[in-house]
């Protein structure tokens, strides 16, 4: 039997093209929104798209995030997926003050409103975009290993996380004149604001790195 992934259901998010993609290279995975399921699994993934306070919402009436955060604080595989990212953090922006997970210190902001040569910035962010990787950050031995520098990924999102410890930064992008973290990698946690699942065959690259890293495959 293989190992267990568990695909975190919270009511919000996009389940479906993310499981499509983990056993598409071959991952055992369950969705499940039983808080038992998370204890008992060795790596879950926490995608999302939507408001950040309704997730949160969301994970505390299911009763699933202290088990998420007991399981990440166990040392166990994480990954997270967009809305997934930002709901690590301390605290958003987005409708007011909304308090995260606080697994990852530091908070979640709006792209600002600007013109770009006299056009509105459209925000959302909803485009194919490049991620580079910071001043002094290697990815051998992550889940972007293999991945050539300024590789577009799929982005839909209007927030993008600020880190309070820059080392935490796997990639960065620039949309706008804002140039933000697009990833981030904290011992067993994995998250991207991307989607690998919208992403082609350089998305599934990433979960499969990120799979054969924790030898979930």
């Amino acid at each position: 039997m293989g190992r267990k992934i568990v695909i975190v259901d919270y009511q919000l998010g996009n389940l479906f093209s993310v499981n499509q993609s983990l056993i598409n290279i071959g991952l055992e995975t369950v969705i499940s929104s039983k808080p038992e399921d998370i204890e008992n699994a060795d790596a879950i993934v926490l995608p999302g798209v939507g408001a950040f306070a309704d997730a949160i919402s969301n994970l505390n009436d299911l009763g699933l995030a202290e088990p998420i955060k007991e399981f990440v604080n166990a040392g166990k595989p994480f990954l997270g997926i967009c809305l997934g990212l930002q709901m690590l953090f301390t605290e958003s922006a987005e409708f007011g003050n909304t308090k995260g997970l606080d697994l990852i210190a530091g908070t979640v902001e709006k792209f600002p409103s600007e013109e770009i040569e006299g056009k509105k910035l459209k925000v959302p962010q909803i485009a194919w975009n490049s991620i580079y990787a910071p001043i002094g950050r290697n990815w051998e031995g992550t889940p972007l290993e293999g991945v050539v520098e300024g590789e577009d990924f799929y982005f839909v999102h209007s927030f993008f996380v600020n880190p309070s410890d820059p080392t935490v930064a796997l990639t960065k992008t620039k949309y706008g004149s804002t140039t933000y973290v697009s990833s981030i990698q904290k011992n067993n946690i994995f998250a991207c604001q991307f989607h690998p699942e919208k992403s082609a065959k350089v998305g599934l690259k990433v979960y499969r790195k990120w799979a054969e890293l924790n030898n979930l495959i």
